[in-house]
């Protein structure tokens, strides 16, 4: 039961760090430039490109596609950022919700790199045709999942660089939509970026060019890469955990089928059937292979419990893109981790209960 419920608890910790880290990943992408983004092909981040007219875009029937939950405009401008003496090369993103003007969000890096705190002024340098300076002010640090001092990313608000750029209301540099939670995997991606992209080629002027739909999958290859290796890791141990249990059971089963030998003679010579005889022995073993999950699944979720609220096991961010052990308890692949596992484990126990066929009657009874 110990070697079950160890065997459970590991099963169980896996597969809601897998998933933890899916989601907390997935959701920091779409914070950063949503699942899919229309731009047009020649976008730069110099402010000098043509713009979209989001207006247009966002009425184009893009939020009644089946999965988008929000459609979101975006500006993007490429800026140096100084403080003293310290200066950065960072990327601007102007949003609806960037908040009060001039106010800036930055990340912990950036923040380490520049001394600069919440309340802190920031003084940014913007090259295009001429150099214009704005005077930011910190507003907020957050925690970015990007690592890299090319990957700096400065939210603010969208506004802002409007102004910047000397751009309408209406004019943006990319339209983001954000899918919804169950079409955040790779496969929906694809498909999703695949139709926007063809409905966004159909409505766009023969004479006009048209703009192009990128999925998060291209941006961040490497991010994808790393979440479909943790998958791996994970089915690994899901075996690895299921067939240490299952041949601990197997040992134990047959254990006890030696301590009962003499019964098992009994029982035959009464007419009871080496069915009927494995049957009893396995519901013995059924119910140990449960105690222990369920013992197993307790512990683990307790563990999950703690380190959600607590953060209590940390992380280097540079090499897991977070500061901490994400958890995230998603019922129904913790509910098919156990069904899988359980049924793996008493198939395997069905070679121990072939010993019951081979009980000779007159000889355990003589004997005992």
């Amino acid at each position: 039961m110990v070697s079950i419920a160890i065997s459970f608890l590991i099963i169980i910790i896996a597969v809601s760090v897998s998933s933890g880290f899916r989601n907390e990943l997935r959701n920091g992408i779409s914070h950063i430039s949503g699942d899919i983004r229309i731009t047009r092909p020649d976008m730069n981040y110099a402010g000098t490109a043509e713009p979209l007219d989001a207006t247009s875009y966002r009425l184009s029937g893009l939020d009644s596609v089946s999965g988008v939950e929000t459609v979101v405009p975006a500006v993007y401008r490429a800026g140096i950022v100084k403080n003293g003496d310290k200066i950065g090369g960072v990327l601007f993103k102007g949003t609806e919700d960037g908040g009060d003007s001039l106010r800036v969000s930055v990340p912990s890096r950036l923040a380490d790199m520049l001394d600069l705190k919440v309340g802190d002024d920031m003084l940014a340098y913007f090259v295009g045709d001429k150099v214009k300076a704005r005077k930011f002010k910190v507003a907020s640090i957050y925690q970015s999942i990007l690592s890299g001092d090319d990957n700096l990313l400065v939210f603010c608000g969208l506004s802002d660089l409007q102004r910047l750029n000397s751009w309408q209301p209406n004019q943006v540099s990319a339209i983001e939509i954000i899918l919804d939670k169950d079409n955040k995997s790779t496969a929906s991606m694809r498909e999703k970026t695949e139709e926007i992209g063809t409905r966004i080629l159909l409505r766009t002027p023969e004479d006009d060019t048209a703009p192009v739909a990128s999925s998060a999958l291209n941006r961040f290859p490497q991010l994808f890469s790393w979440l479909d290796l943790i998958d791996t890791n994970v089915i690994f141990i899901l075996i690895l955990m299921t067939v240490v249990a299952g041949f601990n059971m197997i040992s134990g089963l047959l254990i006890l089928l030696f301590r009962n030998i003499s019964t098992i003679g009994i029982l035959k010579s009464m007419g009871m059937t080496d069915r009927h005889i494995s049957g009893v022995f396995l519901r013995v073993a059924s119910n140990i292979v449960l105690k222990g999950m369920l013992i197993g699944n307790g512990l683990a979720l307790l563990f999950c419990a703690v380190q959600g609220f607590t953060h209590i096991i940390r992380l280097d961010p540079d090499n897991y893109f977070l500061s901490y052990v994400p958890v995230h308890v998603n019922p129904g692949l913790i509910l098919a981790a156990d069904l899988a596992s359980y049924l793996v484990i008493m198939l395997l126990l069905l070679l121990p209960s072939l010993f019951v066929s081979n009980v000779d009657p007159a000889k355990t009874v003589r004997a005992q």
